[in-house]
């Protein structure tokens, strides 16, 4: 047994809001027993990798992280979870870098691991009160896990073979986490998983939208997002919540394609006409609702017509802000034993012409809130020109930055916004 009286330690998050989640769980974990956060993310004596497998790019960028913490921390401890080593555990084992790795299922165990893996006498680690730990060097949004897993299986997703299938988190232990946070001093809470719409399925008389009602009334959290949501789960009862301004006006809608035959070849569960109906809904019931997406571009099968027809969906809606991921083939998906592959370059072509569309719709969406006034949540600072400068998030998930001197990170301010140079800049009001 090693006598240490201390650890330091980094997590490195990749991926989804899910793993966002699972990092702040292990990062309190950790913290309640006794080992400490790294004042920088570059040296710790423990690096966790929380990683992330949808696309092949992933799986570099995690295979890189670890090599390049390694090489300028040669005595660190690696340990490398999420979905990547979900998938391909013993490729990560194999590596000279990698000191242990866990499941994803493991992940509740990865205190109790480390412990062993470093010979760590817990007697001469002090545990820190968890009721003391007040947001070290977190983010001032909490990522809480609502479900985990996925049973739709979509043609392309590799989610439901390292996630599993669908289990719900019972309502009281969700309640009881946001109340906890909340007493840390977190101001907002985003709700997360594969397929929130089917929260509850295995409970009686429990859905999501029971979940919203309890939150509302059963805990003090000032700020409530949900992550993403299915356009056939959204339905006049369920956006009719959104009356409460605790309830963040941004839904996450994700398209994937406009053409109903890709739909159909993805499996996934609503056509072009149903997503339309669904952000008529959103808007009519949400006001300055911010809508977000998800597309793929070059799946297998994407001719220049149905590519086509998803730019010219996404042009007629003009979301908020699309994430825009060219089609990864993925091993164990039934997408991946499709013949009909897009070449690389016209599936490059057709990510920067999304890309391109995407940031005039952004800049549209910006600026329909020049002059007008909203509440930010104020999350970072830095420094440029002599001037502090803040950066933060307003309830319909816009970026705003100010100039002040004063300390406002993780507070909650009214603030005038004007569009200057491209960006969001606002002056605090109160």
């Amino acid at each position: 047994m090693t006598n240490k009286t201390s650890y330091t330690f980094v997590i490195e998050t990749q991926g989804c809001k899910l793993n966002q989640s699972d990092s702040l769980n292990i990062t309190n974990t950790l913290l309640e027993s006794g080992y400490l956060m790294s004042d920088t993310n570059k040296y710790a004596d423990i690096f966790i990798l929380n990683s992330c497998t949808v696309t092949h790019i992933a799986d570099r960028k995690a295979r890189n992280k670890i090599r390049n913490f390694k090489k300028h921390n040669p005595e660190s401890t690696i340990v490398a979870t999420g979905c990547y080593a979900e998938r391909s555990p013993d490729f990560l084992k194999s590596m000279e870098e990698v000191d242990l790795v866990i499941s994803n299922k493991d992940k509740e165990q990865i205190t109790t691991e480390i412990s062993k893996i470093l010979n760590i006498d817990q007697e001469f680690i002090q545990p820190f009160p968890s009721n003391l730990i007040k947001n070290p060097k977190l983010k001032t949004r909490a990522m809480v896990k609502i479900q985990e897993g996925c049973d739709q299986i979509c043609s392309y997703c590799i989610v439901p073979i390292v996630r599993g299938r669908e289990k719900s988190i019972p309502l009281k232990d969700i309640v009881n986490r946001i109340n906890k946070l909340s007493s840390m001093g977190y101001k907002e809470i985003v709700l997360t998983g594969t397929q929130l719409g089917s929260y509850g399925f295995e409970f009686k008389n429990i859905k999501i939208i029971n979940l919203l009602k309890t939150i509302i009334s059963d805990t003090d959290i000032q700020r409530l997002r949900i992550s993403s949501l299915q356009p056939q789960d959204l339905s006049s009862g369920l956006l009719e919540l959104w009356e409460n301004p605790r309830l963040c006006p941004h839904i996450h809608i994700p398209l994937q394609s406009g053409n109903n035959n890709l739909l159909k070849q993805m499996r996934r569960r609503y056509t072009v006409e149903i997503f339309n109906q669904t952000i008529y809904l959103v808007r009519s019931k949400i006001h300055n609702v911010s809508i977000t997406t998800d597309v793929i571009a070059g799946f297998p099968g994407e001719d220049d017509k149905s590519f086509q027809d998803t730019y010219d969906l996404c042009k007629k809606i003009k979301f908020s802000n699309m994430h825009i991921f060219p089609y990864s083939k993925r091993p164990k998906t039934s997408a991946a034993y499709f013949n009909n592959d897009t070449p690389s370059d016209i599936k490059s072509n057709r990510v920067k012409a999304l890309i391109d569309l995407n940031n005039n719709n952004k800049r549209l969406f910006e600026q329909s809130f020049d002059n007008s006034v909203r509440k930010v949540l104020w999350e970072e600072s830095y420094i440029e020109n002599n001037k502090k400068y803040w950066t933060g998030l307003t309830d319909n998930y816009l970026k705003v930055k100010t100039v002040e001197n004063n300390n406002i990170r993780n507070k909650i301010t009214k603030v005038k916004l004007n569009y200057i140079d491209n960006e969001l800049q606002g002056k605090i009001i109160s």
